[in-house]
């Protein structure tokens, strides 16, 4: 794996590649801008109106979100991780590292932690994975997730397989509580759904393109769209790219995960 330092809107960024595929993070939120794999297809849904200033989340791509999912807690939405700059720790044993440290000083969040997201690739695959280390004296509890927007040509021929069985909250109706039934899961509308206990792979079907999509450490899968309504009303997005992009995330959110003092977790998501 080569990587070599570069800008996007003013904004500093590591592009990484291997194998014929490359891909581009952005230091600010280690957030991963784009994926394409030796095939040159672009994988990854990035905004056009996304915000390149180096304190606002960036729409699109991979957000990382810790230690808070969405509004679950008394931080700000999705909580700090995703605005705050990451340096870049290098290549290890062929995984590009990004680090982010707390000391603990900040009042919002008085834990100190070591987080790292490290990236992997071949010509055909893509996997990131977070590492949460509690560095401190006393435990913490946390909700993370890699919040995946996977560029698609039509939403309303998409089909995501794999989630049958599971038991899912519906964000979008409420929060109610429902079981997935059904073999595919498509989009009509706002979707916005958190299943749980996800452990088999998952598929995602766009047209003539399959893309296998599977998470190791990572308890839940959230599945979001905005739809056409909400998508209009949220500034960094154009009116149709609603459209053009399915969020498949892996998120540890339904159940926090607890760190005692030296523990670690460790949560990864694969594409491929």
């Amino acid at each position: 794996m080569h990587a070599s330092a570069t800008t996007v809107r003013d904004q500093p960024c590591i592009r990484i590649e291997a194998d014929g595929a490359s891909a581009l993070i952005a230091l600010h939120g280690a957030h991963v801008l784009s994926w394409i794999p030796a095939d040159g297809r672009e994988h990854l849904f990035l905004s056009e109106r996304a915000v390149f200033d180096g304190y606002t989340a960036i729409r699109g791509g991979i957000p990382v979100i810790f230690p808070q999912f969405s509004e679950r807690g008394l931080l700000p939405k999705h909580g700090f991780a995703r605005i705050r700059p990451w340096t870049f720790a290098g290549i290890d044993q062929d995984d590009a590292v990004f680090a982010l440290d707390g000391d603990g000083s900040d009042p919002a969040w008085p834990h100190p932690f070591r987080a790292r997201l490290r990236i992997a690739m071949t010509a055909t695959t893509f996997a990131a994975t977070l590492d949460i280390a509690n560095t401190g004296d006393a435990p913490f509890a946390f909700t993370a997730a890699l919040h995946t927007y996977l560029r698609v040509d039509d939403i309303a021929q998409v089909v995501i397989e794999g989630l049958q069985g599971c038991d899912y909250e519906d964000t979008a109706n409420g929060g109610t509580l429902h079981r997935q039934h059904d073999h595919d899961v498509r989009f009509a509308g706002e979707t916005d759904r958190i299943y749980g206990d996800v452990v088999a792979p998952l598929t995602l079907l766009d047209g003539g393109h399959r893309l296998a999509i599977e998470q190791d450490g990572f308890g839940d899968a959230i599945v979001w769209n905005p739809g056409a309504h909400l998508c209009a009303r949220i500034a960094d997005l154009a009116a149709d790219d609603w459209q053009h992009f399915a969020c498949v995330e892996a998120g540890q959110v339904l159940q926090p995960a607890v760190l005692g003092p030296g523990e670690r977790w460790s949560g990864s998501q694969r594409l491929g």
